[in-house]
């Protein structure tokens, strides 16, 4: 598939792939986010034969629907749809059955919608995301539907997917647009130590990135208690000097510095023809008082685009409020030894003025600890003494104190630091003297490893999150053919038993008879397996101790472990709760997981099964772990490891419904199973469950 079109090809593809490989396809494919939704809106008009449709997504600060993409409809109105009580009666009721709703004589029940889309009715199907309202979409339709098609439902979770993937488009873009002005303010600022020229610079380019007519920057005056118009895009209204005093209660900008986040103001209507008129006021925080105000005045928003304004803003106003921040303690160090002493010694960051031969002149006290050494014996020693190799490698290669480094220089870099002890994002620019020479380097080392561990736990989460919702579609679909092949395979395991208790057959059909019975037997034992993996038994549940079902397990495998050359250790928590559970069910997924760790522990020649059982009293979990010392699981083999039939086994050494069955059995009493590569070596397999007598 092409970045955007679906050509002819494609098109004749698309009829013989089912609909949810095809969506999933596409999805996956589709280079850029936006190209998606006008062919989920293709392939939703065509499940029900419809001729438009068009998607509401829903505003989280407001709850008021916008239009944000359609097919067969002239122009979207860039402002909310304000819905009538009928319509809003209407898709509440979508929202509250959590499925799709038709709507017959639109024209009667909802005359405004009526009108945008053209039709005389209307199919409204709701979109969520962890059951939480996400968007509409409405598609117009000529003749009443009798049933909602299969493939619409697939079409809607491919919108839901569709919707997720252009936000993190987004967010990417703008981290990259954020990072990028961020460094031309830090190059300005940082090189000529003038706060007041990078602001300047960053002024105009969040000017284009907001498409505003005019940004603008107040800084907060400490002891005028007063807010100083700084920086602004706008030449003639920076060059007015103007200054309020932070107790206003007529300036947007004061009362924006004592707001915790973002705040936006719409015009008057009579100003603005849409929402063209907007004010987005930004408070800027450090991290131990209000630096000022962040003003984009006249934004210009396009449709869809106004839901993530806030959020995009007030990503910003914490980057600059940083990196200000960071200016202007820098700022206080060249003006005053003892103010340097003073403020940069507070900072988290590691801060280190070094000559040009990057002999250390100064060094704050989160450096001098970082390192376990004094500031007195740092100082006139190399600052590559205190960085590792990769960092001195780094630092070595740029020029920032040769030739033409009076003019603006300054470069960052990530880096793993085994001296400093962590993850560091490294900051270094030339420092000059007032007449424009290099005096030398600054370096700012800021400590990210929480970031960069929030951010692994954030990418593993969505990763979860993907693979639960992978899997409970599979269910679905799953449980569906099972419920279908059941009863044909009933009436041949009932025939088939009826004519083996006949009399008068002769040998040889009576082994024909039980060659029948025998294997559609075996089918119905794996559907009914496969009705567990999708959540489809019925349990019985009652209280049980997890060290019972435990030991249960183990117990089952001891000889044949025994017989492998396989340890078995326990490690059981005795004031594990008792939890509500179907205490055969639990059984029969821990002996799975034990069966698959033995079969992993017997390819190396045998090694140990380490069962522990341990309470979570904060989250109201009981915690099952089976560690093994196999080879582990392969990344290609992670992402499949609950489906069923997938195995990795020759074939007729297994089924792939074991680990499928667990994950089907935990997911029915509540609780979560994971699998991972313990970073010892070998699987381990965390079974959380629920605790309680509810």
């Amino acid at each position: 598939m092409k970045d955007t079109d679906v050509g002819a090809g494609d098109k004749a593809s698309r009829a013989q792939l089912p609909s949810y490989a095809l969506l999933g396809r596409m999805v996956a494919e589709t280079r850029r986010a936006s190209d998606i939704f006008p062919l989920l809106h293709e392939d939703a008009v065509a499940a029900v034969g419809g001729r438009c449709s068009v998607l509401l997504q829903i505003d989280p600060r407001t709850a008021l629907l916008h239009p944000t993409s359609a097919l067969g409809i002239d122009r979207l109105p860039p402002e909310p749809w304000m819905l009538t009580s009928a319509e809003a009666r209407a898709a509440d009721e979508a929202f509250s059955n959590e499925a799709p709703l038709f709507v017959a004589d639109l024209q009667a029940r909802l005359p405004a919608l009526a009108e945008r889309l053209g039709t005389c009715s209307a199919l409204l199907v709701p979109l969520f995301q962890l059951r939480t309202p996400l968007a509409l979409l409405v598609i117009g339709v000529r003749e009443p539907i009798a049933s909602v098609p299969e493939r619409l439902l697939s079409v809607a979770h491919a919108f839901v997917l569709a919707i997720e993937r252009a936000r993190l488009h987004r967010e990417a873009q703008l981290q990259q647009e954020v990072r990028r002005l961020l460094d031309a303010f830090s190059r300005v600022a940082s090189s000529a130590l003038n706060l007041t020229t990078g602001l300047e610079v960053f002024c105009r380019d969040a000017n284009r990135l907001f498409n505003a007519e005019r940004t603008s920057i107040w800084l907060h005056d400490r002891q005028a208690r007063a807010l100083v118009l700084t920086a602004s895009s706008d030449p003639s209204y920076l060059a007015r000097g103007t200054r309020v005093s932070i107790e206003s209660a007529h300036s947007p900008a004061a009362a924006a510095m004592r707001r915790p986040r973002a705040e936006i103001h719409d015009a008057p209507q009579e100003d603005a023809a849409s929402m063209a008129a907007s004010t987005i006021t930004v408070p800027l925080k450090g991290r131990r008082r209000a630096l000022g105000t962040l003003v984009f005045e006249s934004v210009h928003a396009d449709p869809g685009a106004e839901l993530d304004l806030l959020d995009n803003a007030d990503l910003v106003g914490r980057q600059l409020s940083g990196a200000v921040e960071n200016v202007q303690l820098l700022e206080d160090v060249l003006r005053s030894r003892r103010e340097m002493e003073k403020t940069v010694n507070s900072l988290p960051d590691l801060v280190a003025v070094c000559d040009a031969s990057l002999q250390l002149m100064n060094v704050n006290q989160a450096f001098a600890e970082r390192v376990g050494l004094g500031r007195d014996q740092m100082v006139g020693r190399l600052l590559t003494d205190f960085l590792g190799l990769d960092a001195t490698s780094w630092l070595r290669k740029l020029d920032v104190c040769g030739a033409g480094a009076a003019i603006a220089q300054s470069y960052t870099h990530e880096l793993d630091d085994a001296i400093l002890g962590g993850r560091f994002s490294i900051t270094v620019s030339t420092l000059l003297a007032p007449e424009g020479d290099p005096l030398g380097v600054i370096l700012v080392a800021r400590d990210i490893t929480p970031q960069t561990r929030l951010e692994a736990e954030r990418t593993a989460l969505r990763d979860r999150l993907t693979q639960s919702e992978k899997l409970a579609a599979l269910g679905q679909f799953i449980a569906g053919i099972a419920h279908e092949l059941n009863n044909p395979l009933q009436a041949v395991l009932g025939h088939a038993e009826l004519m083996r208790r006949r009399t008068g057959l002769t040998r040889d059909v009576h082994r024909d008879l039980q060659i029948v019975y025998r294997e559609a037997d075996r089918a119905a034992k794996i559907v009914r397996n496969l009705l567990v993996f999708a959540g489809k038994r019925r349990l019985a549940r009652r209280l049980v101790n997890v060290n019972t079902v435990v030991g249960k397990a183990l117990s089952n495998r001891a000889s044949a472990c025994r017989a492998g050359g396989i340890e078995i250790v326990r490690q059981l928590d005795e004031h594990a709760p008792k939890i509500l559970a179907d205490p055969l069910l639990l059984q029969e997924a821990i002996l799975n997981i034990v069966i698959n760790a033995e079969q992993a522990v017997a390819a190396k020649g045998g090694g140990r099964i380490e069962a522990r059982t341990k309470s979570w009293p904060a989250r109201n979990l009981v915690v099952i772990e089976i560690r093994d010392t196999g080879p582990g699981i392969p990344p290609e083999v992670m992402a499949r490891i609950f489906e069923p039939f997938y195995t990795t086994k020759e074939v007729g050494q297994g089924t792939g419904l074991g680990l499928a069955i667990t994950y089907g059995i935990v997911q029915e009493h509540g609780g979560h199973v994971l699998a991972a590569t313990h970073q010892e070596g070998g699987a381990v397999f965390t079974v959380e469950l629920p605790t309680g007598r509810g």
